[in-house]
């Protein structure tokens, strides 16, 4: 099998896929899902990278008026975590978690699909959900298994502190979406090539 028929490479890839998650996001149910999950996904993000305030913040005896500005304040675009790049692409990968949720979803539940054989698109969020989650954790835990190798310090030379974990995030649920897209396309179960 070609790689040009498991990759986007066509602007009909990319079509399908848009219009796939058009069709599953404009259902009622599916659309609330896909908001759920883009504010879990998201705040999944920001609190994983802020553990140590968020544990501050419901622990401690402050206002529920306070406990709420500094959890708000941990958001993109809300407080100063994070600068516009970050922020937009921590945002932009939620997202993609979201319509990869809801797809992966509806595939599973119209077309009976087990996990088995749509493993690909949970190991598609899976991964986009930990490189996602935090660029700092990500540099660390690659950090832990460089050093085995004596090579840690080659993670200062990350052009993007970090940034590249939530890009291969990206990267991986784009993949996702569009293999689940492709094996909803006229009601075959195709899914994922990668078997486990």
């Amino acid at each position: 099998m070609a790689v040009r028929n498991r990759l986007p490479t066509s602007r009909a890839d990319w079509r399908l896929m848009g219009r796939t998650a058009r069709l599953v996001l404009t259902i009622p149910g599916y659309a609330v899902l896909g908001a759920l999950a883009w504010i879990g996904g998201l705040a999944l993000f920001v609190f994983a990278q802020n553990v140590d305030l968020v544990v501050f913040a419901l622990g401690s005896g402050l206002t529920t008026e306070a406990r709420v500005s500094i959890l708000v304040g941990l958001f993109p675009f809300v407080g100063t975590a994070y600068d516009l790049v970050s922020g937009s692409v921590l945002v932009l990968v939620a997202g993609l978690v979201a319509v990869d949720v809801t797809m992966a979803v509806y595939h599973f539940r119209e077309h009976r699909v087990s996990i088995e054989q749509g493993g690909g698109s949970a190991i598609g969020v899976l991964l986009g959900t930990l490189g996602a989650g935090c660029a700092a954790c990500g540099t660390a835990i690659l950090a832990g298994l460089l050093s085995l190798f004596g090579a840690a310090g080659l993670l200062t030379l990350l052009p993007l502190d970090g940034l590249e974990f939530s890009l291969l995030a990206g990267v991986a649920l784009v993949l996702s979406i569009y293999w689940l897209a492709d094996g909803m396309r006229g009601g075959e179960i195709n899914g994922c090539p990668i078997d486990l």
